[in-house]
Parts: C-alpha cells; sequence; structure tokens
C-alpha cells in the first residue's frame, strides 16, 4: 500500500516537468513556422511584384525597318506596327504592276502588228494575223484609211503603250522607294511628341515704346 502511494506521488511530481518540456518544444519550433510563414508572404508579394511590372518600353531601329522595307515591300510598316498603311502599299504596288503588266501587252500586240504588217508584202486576209486581229469589230484595213494610214495607226498605238508601261514600271519603283523612306522615318519619329501639350497661339498685343507711345504687334507663343 505505501508502495503504491510512493508511485501516484511521483508521477504527480513528473508531469509538471513534463508539461514545462512540453511547452519549451513549441516555443522553439515557434520560430521556424513565423519564418516559413514570412517566406511565403515574400513568394507571394515577388510573384505580385513581376506580374504587375511595367512593360519595357518598345521602339523600332530604323535601320532594321530600313532593310526589312528594302527586302520586301511592307515589311518595314509590319516593323514599326502602322498596320494601317500596309492597304496603300499593297494596293498601290498591286495597281502599278498591274498596270505594267496591261500596257506591255498591249504593247507587245501593237508592235507584233505593226512588224508583220511591214514585212507582208501582200496583205493577208486571215483573222488571225496580227494586224488583223487588232482591227476594231466591223472595221477593215480599207475602212482604217488604207494599209499606210494602218500603219501609222500601228505605230502610234506601239508607242503609246510603250510609255505607258514605262510610266508604270516608274510608279511602281518610286512607290517602292517611297516605302523605304516611310519606313525609315516612321521608326525615326516613332516617339515624337504629338501630344496636345504642343501648341501655337497668335494673339495681338498693345504696347508702350520709349516714346510712351501705344504699338501694336502680333503676338506668337509656342507652348511645349
Amino acid at each position: 500500500m505505501k508502495r503504491l502511494i510512493s508511485v501516484i506521488l511521483l508521477l504527480v511530481c513528473l508531469l509538471p516537468v513534463r508539461a514545462a518540456e512540453s511547452t519549451a518544444g513549441v516555443a522553439e519550433n515557434a520560430p521556424d513556422t513565423i519564418t516559413m510563414l514570412t517566406n511565403v508572404n515574400d513568394l507571394h508579394s515577388t510573384g505580385d511584384t513581376a506580374t504587375h511590372a511595367p512593360a519595357a518600353y518598345w521602339k523600332p531601329d530604323p535601320a532594321k525597318a530600313t532593310w526589312f522595307a528594302v527586302i520586301v515591300p511592307g515589311l518595314g510598316q509590319i516593323y514599326n506596327r502602322s498596320y494601317w498603311k500596309l492597304p496603300i502599299v499593297y494596293g498601290g504596288l498591286m495597281g502599278c504592276l498591274y498596270a505594267s503588266t496591261w500596257n506591255g501587252r498591249l504593247y507587245n500586240d501593237y508592235k507584233e502588228a505593226y512588224r508583220d504588217i511591214q514585212l507582208d508584202a501582200t496583205l493577208s486576209d486571215d483573222p488571225t494575223r496580227s494586224y488583223n486581229a487588232m482591227l476594231p469589230n466591223g472595221y477593215t484595213i480599207e475602212t482604217m484609211g488604207g494599209r499606210s494610214q494602218y500603219t501609222n495607226t500601228l505605230s502610234e498605238r506601239m508607242n503609246l503603250y510603250r510609255r505607258y508601261r514605262d510610266l508604270s514600271i516608274a510608279g511602281t519603283m518610286l512607290l517602292y522607294v517611297l516605302t523605304i523612306i516611310d519606313a525609315y522615318v516612321d521608326a525615326q519619329l516613332f516617339d515624337f511628341d504629338i501630344s496636345p501639350d504642343l501648341s501655337l497661339n497668335i494673339e495681338p498685343q498693345l504696347y508702350h515704346d520709349l516714346q510712351h507711345q501705344r504699338a501694336a504687334e502680333v503676338k506668337v507663343a509656342i507652348t511645349f
């Protein structure tokens, strides 16, 4: 009986000591938990900063824009992000190329007809012959004024369409050069300030000169 009472008393004495050790262990582990939570919060803060960071300012390189425009017409405008110019560039180039092709075909047709009518000693009635194929519907060489007059007409038409073909080719080349210049200038002036802060005000102004007489002037004020 005495032994049982002694064991119970010993256990009662040891319980507070064990509880104190457990509390100390929790207190020692607490800073690690706090540190872990702090690191997690730092990660979230870093992620938010990276997500909301301002995008880098982009400015086109004039040299790249020029070379792109030289290689492929319109590519310089795409590089400069001036997409609204593409219909103008490609529409103009396609129109000039079509005019060059159409006028060149007619020039070759009249050239062949002019050559054949000079080579043939006797005019042929074959409708597939080049100079007969160039006649308007319902007309003959006689109704066109005879062989001599018709030959002159073929020569004039040949020279006319050759001139139109050359002008169309020149227009195509000119438009090509303009696309290159536009790509370069657009890249150079990409960040040019065109905000409403730039203004020019012209207004009349009265003042007194050195003789204390009134005088009038026009005041020009540039605000930027």
